[in-house]
């Protein structure tokens, strides 16, 4: 995401998080769950498996000059395209996906507002508001999700502290409403199937808080536990019901990994040297890409998991000044 870089000590219980599964069922509390001491920041992103299995991959970021800067993947990678826009410094951007051939993308511009476009039909929209009164801080962002085609749930960090909560149906945006919390960091957001959502913030007390919408209703918030200091909070994708894979920024700029499957793993350490959080993303069964900002030069890092083996890391150039977002369509 940003420079800002953060140590996050987690100890206590853990939930699935992140990314669009085709269907899955998981208990929203796993215990016995031990982390060890991490940097991290949350980057938010959706992954989706393309109908033909082909990969098609999108890393959105803001450029040197405040731009929307967007790479696609797809039989290989694109140059860097310019998205017209003037993103708020320091906040990063989301996106999300709900069917091949679409993407949403949401970010704060330079005079606060929460702004939307979406590319549908091979042609990007441009920018609309979607008001709100919230909190756009250094280290602030939108989370996105979507459950289902037409269906986009965007949440944000109120100024009040409280998780505020916008969706889109039908063809028609929703108001904001409060889903209270005492927060203090920007939420993340994922849906592992239609009608569920899971989101999770930095409480003011520092811990993992967590919230979800399941047949119809949303819970109260549980804490997590842990300590995460200011610009702190987790990223995970699932590349199926049951699979979770959490990544976060570990000491000097590593990538550190840990992931459920029938019981959690214990953390690994993927390497690299990162300035920001990683962005993760799976576009099929077994496939994991991450993301991150190089420390040095600014540069989109790329790393990949497949056929049970992670690559190197390789650079995708780009002269960025956010972490990435990432998604699959």
């Amino acid at each position: 995401m940003h420079d800002t870089r953060i140590r996050l000590d987690l100890m206590g219980k853990a939930t699935s998080r992140r990314r669009f599964v085709k269907a899955a069922v998981l208990m929203p509390v796993v215990g016995g769950l031990t982390v060890p001491s991490l940097l991290a920041e949350p980057i938010i992103a959706h992954a989706q498996t393309r109908k033909n299995g082909v990969a098609r991959l999108d890393v959105f970021a803001r450029g040197s000059d405040a731009s929307l800067q967007h790479k696609w993947f797809d039989n290989g990678w694109s140059n860097w395209e310019t998205l017209d826009a003037s993103l708020l410094s320091g906040t990063d951007p989301a996106a999300t996906s709900w069917a091949v051939g679409r993407l949403d993308v949401f970010a704060f511009n330079s005079s606060r507002a929460l702004q939307h476009r979406w590319f549908d039909n091979g042609t990007w929209s441009g920018w609309e508001s979607l008001g709100g009164t919230l909190a756009t801080t250094f280290g602030n962002g939108p989370a996105a999700a979507s459950w289902a085609a037409g269906r986009l749930d965007v949440f944000a960090l109120g100024t009040n502290g409280t998780l505020q909560h916008k969706w889109f149906d039908n063809g028609v945006w929703s108001n904001w409403e409060s889903l209270e919390g005492s927060l203090s960091f920007a939420p993340a957001a994922v849906s592992w199937g239609p009608g569920r959502l899971d989101v999770f913030a930095r409480g003011t007390d520092g811990t993992l808080q967590h919230k979800w919408f399941d047949n119809g209703a949303w819970s109260g918030w549980e804490s997590l536990g842990g300590t995460l200091p200011v610009n702190s909070g987790p990223d995970v994708a699932s590349w199926a019901a049951g699979r979770l894979d959490v990544f976060a920024s570990g000491p000097n700029g590593t990538v550190q990994h840990k992931w459920f499957d029938n019981g959690w793993s214990s953390w690994e350490n993927l390497g690299g040297t990162l300035s920001s959080g990683p962005a993760a993303t799976s576009w099929g069964v077994g496939r994991i890409d991450i993301f991150g900002l190089g420390s040095g030069d600014r540069t989109l890092q790329h790393k990949w998991f497949d056929n049970g083996a992670w690559s190197g890391w390789e650079s995708l150039g780009g002269d960025l000044r956010t972490g990435p977002a990432a998604v699959s369509w």
